[in-house]
């Protein structure tokens, strides 16, 4: 399987590369900043140099070409702006959906967050707010499309051991997961088609990645 991810440099990213290379798969990753590409290439992955914000739809259907599916776990990251949450966690987005439907690829897997569903509170930090308000618009955006989409919201990320075992459901309340685990559950829902038009929330739990992912469907 050939699956091109953006945002390859994030720490979610590299650890997905590096359990689908060594499984056999091809994994492609879109990064911005060419000295990225040898941490890439240890993980596994093909690096691909695109900038997301200021490409468009024909460059980055290019960079699908053959792809068998594409995750976005991109993001503006910390130290960025409101504005650049909107252009990087929604608009890009919504530009690799654009350049998925171009290129004829059908699986798309969008990692989100915890907390989207409600409108930021009063006296939430502004930054705060428009990350959240820029991944709910490009849930909204991805579930209006014809692709075979699924979006996972983890929730607090960590960089403990993954245990393998999760919360995968629609409504899993509030927690923290691996960020190991959160790439092996996308690699697992990757692998099964019958979590398309489904968003999932994500936490620590007590079931097995697969059987979680199964009980998803």
């Amino acid at each position: 399987m050939r699956v091109v991810i953006a945002g390859g440099h994030g720490k979610i990213a590299l650890l997905l590369q590096r359990h689908l290379a060594g499984r056999g798969d091809t994994p492609v990753g879109l990064i911005r900043n060419p000295e990225q590409a040898a941490t890439l290439r240890a993980a596994g992955a093909t690096p691909v140099v695109c900038d997301l914000e200021h490409a468009d739809v024909t460059e980055v259907a290019a960079h699908l070409d053959r792809a068998d599916a594409v995750v976005f776990a991109a993001g503006a990251g910390p130290g960025s702006g409101a504005a650049r949450k909107d252009t990087v966690d929604r608009g890009a987005a919504a530009l690799l959906a654009d350049a998925a439907t171009r290129a004829g690829v059908h699986r798309y897997l969008l990692v989100s967050s915890m907390g989207v569903d409600d409108p930021p509170a009063a006296g939430t930090d502004d930054v705060w707010a428009a990350y959240l308000t820029a991944k709910r618009a490009a849930e909204d955006d991805l579930r209006g499309r014809d692709l075979a989409w699924t979006v996972l919201r983890p929730g607090r990320l960590t960089d403990d051991p993954p245990t393998g075992r999760v919360t995968l459901t629609r409504h899993a309340g509030r927690g923290a997961v691996s960020r190991t685990d959160v790439a092996h559950v996308l690699v697992a829902l990757l692998d099964e088609p019958r979590t398309t038009g489904k968003t999932l929330e994500l936490v620590d739990g007590p079931t097995p990645i697969a059987d979680a992912v199964h009980a998803a469907t």
